[in-house]
């Protein structure tokens, strides 16, 4: 039998990964269960990762792009007259409530960091990632800050169930960025 050529197969598995980990929880993830979510042979599966943690490390470093992509293609970083606590306050809105499913497997994710010591690497390249992104409008503590917080309001809308207010996360982000990350001049 020709072997088929699939470039797309790893990126596949990543994918349908990330959708057993949001369907089934972490304690759902085998390779067979990736094999058939992502129809694939099993063989497929251990052929990109060879463990689990490998397929993992590379769910959540594809879950992290989400907000990153949407910080990177805001205003946010190009602009310096755009009100940072605001656009950040938007971003995390539309995250929240456009791409929600996507923002709790993220969080499954990010968690499984707590009792899978390989994710933690990646799961520290989140805040790494948006404390670089800020790093122009704001000091590098600051920007680590802002990171925590916006882990704060995610958690707090999705484990509680409450709407995500973006007049308050704005209003807590402008308190702790300060007129000078707000009006965009260069700390």
């Amino acid at each position: 039998m020709a072997r088929r050529y699939d470039p797309d197969r790893r990126r596949r598995i990543i994918d349908a990964a990330i959708r057993v980990v949001g369907r089934d929880g972490i304690a759902g993830l085998s390779h067979r269960t990736v094999a058939a979510e992502a129809d694939v042979p099993l063989g497929s599966t251990t052929y990109h990762f060879a463990s689990l943690d490998e397929l993992l490390v590379a769910a959540l470093r594809q879950s992290n792009e989400g907000f990153g992509t949407a910080v990177l293609d805001s205003p946010v970083l190009t602009d310096p007259d755009c009100d940072l606590a605001a656009e950040l306050a938007r971003i995390v809105g539309r995250w929240l409530t456009e791409e929600r499913a996507e923002v709790e497997r993220c969080y499954e994710l990010y968690l499984a960091a707590l009792r899978k010591p390989a994710l933690r690497p990646v799961a520290g390249e989140w805040i790494a990632d948006v404390v670089g992104a800020l790093a122009h409008r704001v000091d590098g503590e600051t920007a680590r800050a802002v990171a925590a917080l916006i882990d704060g309001v995610c958690l707090e809308v999705l484990l509680t169930g409450r709407p995500y207010d973006e007049e308050y996360a704005r209003t807590v982000l402008a308190r702790l960025i300060g007129p000078v990350g707000g009006t965009g001049a260069a700390v």
